[in-house]
């Protein structure tokens, strides 16, 4: 067994299954904490078969019980060791599936999507939520882009093919607009800070 710590979860890997627990925080009031921490649970099992349902591949959910989901496990390779200008647009195919059922993953980066029999997996959406406006759609697409520039030399080839392969699903191209936007105001606060 393989026991995983974030900031919100401990993930443990079981066999075929995926334990996904909501730690508490022990700063928040007890009866509160465990109400958002069941809520959000219920809210990303909710949106990750959303997601399945708009054509994304994303883990089965198997339970969903207080804080905690069971889901399938997905065995591959995780696309940062399996990027190429392919994946990248596949990868931007998808994202448009997401966006255009109002899903924002939140947290769209290479370790959060993982290459298994030729299908792209979204996994991790516990930061996702519901929304259909462009400005949180440019920030899950800018999220995406500034994990390619961290962790890929040719990350603008990547982002070209991403951005090739959201716009040929019907992605909309004020998102796209909207992540240069948010990349500009990234850089004028750099330059203000110095």
């Amino acid at each position: 067994m393989k026991v995983h710590l974030g900031g919100e979860a401990e993930v443990k890997i079981l066999d075929d299954v995926v334990v996904k627990k909501r730690v508490p925080k022990r700063y928040r009031i007890e009866k509160l904490d465990r109400e958002l921490r069941f809520r959000r649970t219920k809210m990303e099992a909710k949106i990750i078969s959303a997601a399945r349902r708009a054509g994304v591949p994303t883990p089965i959910v198997l339970d969903v019980e207080g804080d905690t989901i069971v889901m399938e496990r997905i065995y591959g390779t995780p696309v940062k060791n399996a990027m190429s200008e392919e994946v990248s647009k596949e990868v931007g195919r998808l994202t448009a599936k997401l966006h255009k059922a109002n899903i924002i993953h939140g947290d769209i980066t290479p370790m959060n999507l993982i290459l298994s029999d030729g299908r792209i997996y979204f996994i991790d959406f516990g930061l996702a939520f519901f929304d259909n406006k462009v400005e949180p759609m440019g920030v899950d697409v800018h999220v995406y882009f500034e994990s390619l520039k961290a962790s890929f030399d040719d990350w603008e080839k990547l982002r070209d093919a991403f951005i090739e392969g959201y716009l040929e699903e019907g992605g909309k191209e004020e998102v796209i607009v909207r992540a240069r936007e948010i990349e500009e105001r990234g850089r004028y606060v750099e330059r203000v800070n110095m």
